[in-house]
């Protein structure tokens, strides 16, 4: 669930409907919620949440509450949470888990949880210049809508899908004879909702010859202001020629399928 956060941050906790109110009051310090900490927090595995042009993207999260033994498991709830801003109780954005987490208790005092946070570019959920590193952090809330926040537990990449095409020719062709290699990296624009070229990145042009199972990079290449790929090789040997991208904190790594040449 995203939340276009203010001052004041209004969370509902999915179909329960409980609602938090963080104001920069003593709420917002966490001192009138749940006396519980959380630890160990682990968004989609510790990968980076990649989101197409116009998708939702279901990111699973798993963390530890630890309470007091006499605080009752059945008297509050929690939630994972993804924020931007200098702290969780006054974000500029933040997505929250659309349910409650499902815990199972380890002892007494700790509950191992689950949940899932969906980050939905098709309606709106992301801007292009929202891709990148987003804080983790958590929030508990009791059966008065008492509410405690907890941020900085680590960070979650939320990237622009990335795509990449590779085509060499001429196709046969002669040993010793020049073939060019052409291709595209793009990635999603999120506010578009379509694919646009990635300007000025590296990306590796490599080689696999016919037979062997490992690429060799062959050349760098750049990106032009439209993401297009163009370069020039040798004939030397039948084999697969494909473009590889390393990836940045905004974009995924990706590599093109390998376009087979047969060199005569």
């Amino acid at each position: 669930m995203r939340i276009r956060a203010t001052a004041t941050v209004a969370v509902s906790l999915g179909a329960l409907a409980l609602t938090a109110l963080a104001a920069p009051a003593a709420q917002a310090t966490g001192t009138t919620g749940p006396a519980v900490t959380f630890s160990a927090v682990k968004v989609n595995g510790g990968h980076g949440i990649v989101v197409g042009a116009s998708a939702k993207v279901a990111a699973p999260v798993t963390y530890t509450v630890t309470k007091p033994a006499a605080l009752s498991t059945g008297s509050f709830q929690s939630g994972p949470v993804l924020y931007r801003g200098a702290a969780i109780t006054s974000p500029s954005d933040l997505f929250i888990s659309d349910e409650p987490g499902t815990c199972t208790a380890a002892s007494s005092t700790v509950l191992h949880c689950k949940a899932t946070i969906f980050l939905d570019s098709a309606h709106g959920d992301l801007v292009n210049t929202e891709a990148g590193a987003w804080k983790v952090g958590a929030l508990a809330v009791d059966s008065a809508n008492h509410a405690t926040w907890k941020g900085d537990l680590g960070s979650a990449a939320v990237q622009r899908l990335s795509k990449l095409t590779a085509d060499a020719s001429p196709e046969p062709v002669r040993k010793g004879a020049t073939i060019t290699v052409t291709g595209k990296l793009s990635r999603a624009n999120w506010e578009a909702h379509t694919y646009a070229g990635y300007a000025s990145q590296p990306v590796k042009l490599q080689f696999r010859k016919k037979g062997s199972t490992a690429y060799t990079t062959v050349k760098t290449v750049t990106t032009s202001s439209t993401g297009a790929l163009r370069t020039t090789v040798k004939a030397t040997a039948d084999g697969y020629f494909r473009y590889t991208f390393a990836g940045t904190p905004t974009t995924p790594a990706v590599s093109a399928a390998g376009d087979f040449v047969d060199v005569r």
